[in-house]
This record gives C-alpha cells, structure tokens and sequence, in this order.
C-alpha cells in the first residue's frame, strides 16, 4: 500500500499545504495520488508532443513505421488538453493512415510485423472516437482476423499454432502478438462472442503452465499459473527455464502472465475457471512493480515498461481495486502503479529503460507505455 511518507512526498511534489493532514484522511490521499498522477501524465505528454518529427512520426526502428508512432498518438488522444483535434495528433494520425494497405491492415510492406503494426495503429484510431475512421477500422479488425492462425492455414485446433497470432515473417505466432491483436480488437468494440477471441483462447491456454489443462508435453504435471511466450516447438519463454521438482520447465513470467490473465477476461472466461483461478494464484505469488515478475535476476529489469502497461490493462480488466498479496498484504494497486511510475519518470518528462531489450532504450516508446499506463490507473471503470 502507499505509505504515509509517499503522500507526504506527492503532497510536495503537487504543492499541496499540510501533507500529514492530508495522509491521515484516505479520500484526500487519494486526491493527492491521483493528482500527482495527472501531473506525471501532462509531463509525458509534454515530452512526446515536443519529439514529434515533421512528418508526423515518433522515432522508430531504423525507419518510419505505424509502431511508436501510433502508442504516442493514443496517450496524446487521451490526454487532458490534447484530444483528437491538437495538431500533434492530427499530425500523427495522418502519418499512420499513409500505411493503410488495400488488404485493411494498416502496416509496412514487407516488414513481417503485418500483426504488430495493425493492432496498435486500430487502437490509436479506435481512442479517437471519430466516425471518419469507422469503416478503416471495421477493415482493420478483419485483417486482423483474416491474419490469426486456424484452418484456412492448415492449422486446426490439435495443432499448437491455432488461434494463435504472431509477427508473419517467421510464421510463428507468439502470446505477445496474440495479445497485442485482442487488446486492438477488445478496444475497437468488437464483441467477445467473436468467434477470434475463443481461437485465441486455445493458444493462451496453450501458453498457461497448467497440465490441468494445456495439453502440450511441456506442461505435463505443472501447476504454475502463469504464461510463456509461446507453445510452439516444444514451448518457449523469454525467461528461460527453471527447476521444478528436479524438472526443468519453462519459465512463467510477468508481462506474459498478465497478458494472458487479460486475455482470458477478454473473452469473458468465467472468473471461476481454473484457467483464471490459477493465472490470480500466479499473480498473488510473484505481486511486485519493481521488476518484471520471475524473471530471472539478471533479466529482472527488461520490458519492465511493456509490463507495467500490461499489468495496467489486466487489474483494469480484472475489476478489483485491491488485491491481497500471498503474504497477506492488500496491494492497491492503482496507487503503487502510479507511486512507481512517478518516481521513474526523467527531469525532461519522459520515461526510458536502462535494459534495453525488446526496444526499451527508446524514450518514445518507454514514455507511451507509461502514459498509457498511467493513464488507465486513473480510469475508474474500464471504457473499451
């Protein structure tokens, strides 16, 4: 939970007058977290507007792309004195409807990253909540469907590739991507009786260390809880393997844990699955904000801000304001978010990860997901 010293220091930081008195009261204190947290927010937001490239894009890869370009556009549509109309967005999403392609997908040819780039640029346009783009949109979702992996690819439901999404040049599909698409699909509107997201649901449980009810040989007997990042090939995850019994297994972890929980409530799995169940045992267990979750000690800080926007957008789904921990501890999660994320946060406003792994040395992108993160900690009721 958030300590009296916290508020005391968020009390300073937003220049608020008796901090003790404020601490002592819980609605004050939370009137200081959540103003604390907007502060934070309108710093990002500043930064990202003031990085902005000519053209529109945000700093990419090695060249311009839908990626980056479109998570900043979304923080910015979200944010208080921004909006769909400011000229940054304007600017950005005129740079993102240049890669809208005849097939729907809005991407770069020939990148392999078809998935990827049509999913965030769907939930920056889906974030505006403008008319103009329904029918780019309505295409998009299609793609996206036309793109997952079942039957009309040769891949029926024995095989470990169904339901599943991934970047298409390798042709592997993976919980990141498959996540990324139901999160782009979730906040487009498309409904849940989608027969896309009960495909996705033979993957994802695929991906869950749950013998009970993954049926791929790397499961076998393990009642873990959380995810890896794909059941392909005998199963893969990016924090490796650990011992289990004198049994090496591979290695849930945090990013892919939430992505998967948030996936599963996506489809409305019900909340007494043991699927759901065990994904909250999981979380319980491995409950912390300053690492990416069992990750392996010298990996502890890479895609920790892909986490924390993940971890964000799962607890949003999951409903609870407030989570007790396995050793008892009720965690309120919206405030410790916001607590850690504040303190992160660079002099000029923006957020960038010394472990850069999986693009994190990219101040743009670190600072989206952490708008965007922020952002959702202070939406009280999720608004797909």
């Amino acid at each position: 939970m958030i300590s009296k010293i916290t508020i005391i220091t968020l009390c300073s930081l937003v220049g608020i007058g008796s901090a003790s008195g404020y601490a002592a009261d819980g609605q004050a204190a939370d009137f200081v977290v959540r103003t604390t947290a907007q502060a934070s927010i309108d710093r990002g937001l500043r930064y990202l507007a003031g990085t902005q490239r000519p053209d529109g894009a945000w700093e990419a890869f090695d060249k311009p792309n839908p990626a980056i370009t479109a998570l900043a556009v979304k923080a910015l549509t979200q944010g208080h004195g921004f909006g769909p109309k400011h000229p940054a967005v304007r600017r950005g999403l005129a740079f993102l409807l240049r890669f809208v392609q005849e097939d729907g997908g809005i991407y770069v040819p020939d990148s392999g990253m078809r998935n990827y780039h049509t999913s965030v640029a769907l939930m920056a346009l889906a974030a505006t909540r403008d008319a103009a783009h329904t029918e780019t949109i309505r295409k998009a979702q299609a793609f996206l469907k036309k793109l997952q992996w079942d039957g009309g690819e040769g891949h029926e439901t024995s095989s470990s590739w169904y339901g599943g999404q991934g970047y298409g040049r390798h042709k592997r599909p993976d919980l990141s991507n498959t996540q990324l698409m139901l999160e782009a699909l979730h906040q487009s509107g498309l409904s849940a009786d989608d027969p896309v997201y009960q495909k996705a649901m033979v993957f994802v449980s695929r991906c869950q260390m749950l013998g009970e009810t993954n049926d791929q040989a790397f499961a076998k007997g393990s009642s873990d809880g959380g995810f890896v990042y794909t059941p392909v090939a005998g199963g893969e995850s990016k924090a490796g393997t650990k011992m289990d019994d004198e049994t090496p297994r591979l290695r849930s972890y945090g990013s892919m844990s939430y992505a998967g929980f948030k996936s599963l409530l996506y489809a409305h799995v019900d909340r007494n699955d043991v699927r759901v169940r065990q994904a909250v045992d999981w979380i319980k267990r491995h409950y912390t904000l300053s690492t990416n979750p069992n990750m392996p000690d010298e990996q502890s800080q890479q895609g920790l801000y892909y986490y924390y926007y993940i971890f964000a957008k799962a607890m949003q789904a999951w409903g609870a304001e407030e989570l007790t921990d396995d050793h008892g501890v009720p965690r309120r999660w919206r405030a410790e978010l916001i607590e850690t994320l504040v303190a992160r946060q660079r002099d000029d406003g923006s957020w960038v990860n010394d472990s850069d792994r999986w693009y994190e040395g990219n101040p743009h992108l670190v600072t989206s997901y952490a708008v965007l993160a922020l952002q959702t900690a202070l939406t009280s009721a999720e608004q797909p």
